[in-house]
């Protein structure tokens, strides 16, 4: 039988800010990308969404990204290569260190915005957040955006890695995804999202907005945790694909 996980990116919200329905989305996703601080979150709420995540039964990740509060994450910046790989080292430590307390356990990597659409362009990037993040934790499955450059440095580091997709995103021809700032990059129909998710899967492929299908290995379906219809989108991505025979589980992680 195909299986498939769907996760979130979520502990997002910051102090009296919140950001998006976590609790909901706990009750659809099985893993949970679960902000460090950097881009987003605080230790309240990193500690009180990992709480609901094992009340759920659902994987906790670590979701490093740029430390750009105002930005969101999603402004690139251009940092020395130690400085950045030092940073992902602090956020990861900070998740890691949350979950033992808590008694659970970090099961994934997955890198933030726009630090992981660059590190999708370049392999030597990638590599390096990715060695940073697993001198914390070498058990860390490392979660990558599916036929990119982050694929490419998963490989080459011969660590455990799960690719992804995204539910709610559309792609270029190079299996990147579209600027933000273009119409259409960003889906909001829920029943769009759910037909979309389902033939990627049963196809094995990442079909682009001009129909190109570029194959690919596909563990994990993203959906985000910041848009308006985040909760409906999960709930149709995921009857979506459990009605056309799919099931929906934690990844387990491919070696290289």
């Amino acid at each position: 039988m195909t299986t498939v996980d769907l996760n979130a990116d979520m502990g997002e919200s910051f102090g009296p800010w919140n950001m998006g329905d976590d609790a909901a989305l706990l009750k659809t996703v099985t893993s949970a990308n679960i902000a460090c601080g950097a881009h987003a979150g605080d230790p309240d709420v990193m500690a009180a969404t990992m709480r609901i995540a094992m009340e759920n039964g659902v994987g906790i990740g670590s979701h490093p990204g740029f430390a750009d509060l105002q930005g969101f994450g999603r402004r690139r910046m251009d940092i020395p290569r130690a400085t950045l790989q030092n940073s992902i080292r602090y956020q990861v430590a900070a998740s890691v260190g949350m979950a033992k307390s808590l008694g659970a356990k970090v099961r994934h990597l997955k890198v933030h915005g726009a630090l992981a659409n660059m590190a999708s362009e370049d392999a030597d990037l990638a590599a390096d957040l990715f060695e940073a993040a697993l001198s914390v934790d070498p058990d860390l499955i490392v979660m990558v955006l599916c036929a990119t450059a982050q694929e490419e440095a998963v490989r080459k580091l011969g660590c455990a890695y799960a690719g992804e997709i995204f539910a709610d995103r559309a792609y270029n021809d190079d299996a990147t995804l579209v600027d933000r700032s273009l119409p259409g990059a960003v889906i909001h129909d829920p029943d769009l999202a759910g037909k979309r998710m389902v033939d990627m899967v049963k196809a094995g492929a990442i079909i682009t907005e001009s129909g190109k299908r570029i194959e690919t290995s596909i563990d994990t379906i993203c959906l985000h945790g910041d848009t308006p219809t985040a909760v409906q989108i999960a709930a149709s991505v995921r009857a979506a694909l459990e009605a056309s025979g799919v099931e929906v589980r934690q990844f387990e992680g491919r070696k290289a």
